[in-house]
This record gives structure tokens, C-alpha cells and sequence, in this order.
């Protein structure tokens, strides 16, 4: 039985794709609530595909991939989730690790 290969694909704004692209950016926030928990929790990702906004397969200036590295749980405050604190998902986007690797 072959390995089946598992991405996760995250579509980003423009603003969050710029920064993890010119290294500025190393994690990627995803609210901890039931529908992140299921797709993320017990799945063994391979790679890690971050897009800007929906493109076509073929828009490679659209898509960073690299290795799946995980993620870790922490409480933060962003403008994205309101002024309060909240548990997140910060699923690993060190694309600079990699690309110097």
C-alpha cells in the first residue's frame, strides 16, 4: 500500500501571503474552534500549501509550498479575531528555513 500524501492548503489575504513570502511571517493563525480541530488534529500533512486568495493550479506566483512542520495552540490577540485574546491553531509557515535548506 503507497503512502498517501496529505496537504494542507490555506488560502490567505494578500497581506499575510506578502509577509510569509519575504520572510517577515512564520506562522499562520487558524481560530481553535470544531471545524479547525477536525481538519487539522490526527492528519499527518506532508506539505503545507499557502495560496493568494483562490488561483488556478497553474498561478505558481500564487502558491508557497513547503513541508508540513505542525503547529502549536496559544492564546493571541490579533485585529483579525477582535480586541479579546483567543486560543488559535499557529500552524508552522517558516518558509525561510526551508528555502535556505
Amino acid at each position: 500500500m503507497k503512502n498517501k500524501t496529505i496537504n494542507l492548503q490555506l488560502a490567505l489575504k494578500g497581506e499575510y501571503f506578502t509577509k510569509i513570502k519575504e520572510f517577515e511571517k512564520i506562522e499562520e493563525f487558524r481560530l481553535y474552534n470544531e471545524y479547525w480541530c477536525k481538519r487539522l488534529q490526527m492528519k499527518k500533512f506532508t506539505k503545507l500549501i499557502l495560496t493568494l486568495g483562490y488561483p488556478s493550479k497553474e498561478d505558481q506566483s500564487k502558491r508557497i509550498e513547503m513541508l508540513y512542520m505542525g503547529y502549536t495552540v496559544k492564546a493571541i490577540t490579533h485585529p483579525h479575531f477582535g480586541k479579546d485574546p483567543v486560543k488559535v491553531f499557529a500552524i508552522k509557515a517558516n518558509y525561510l528555513e526551508q528555502a535556505l535548506s
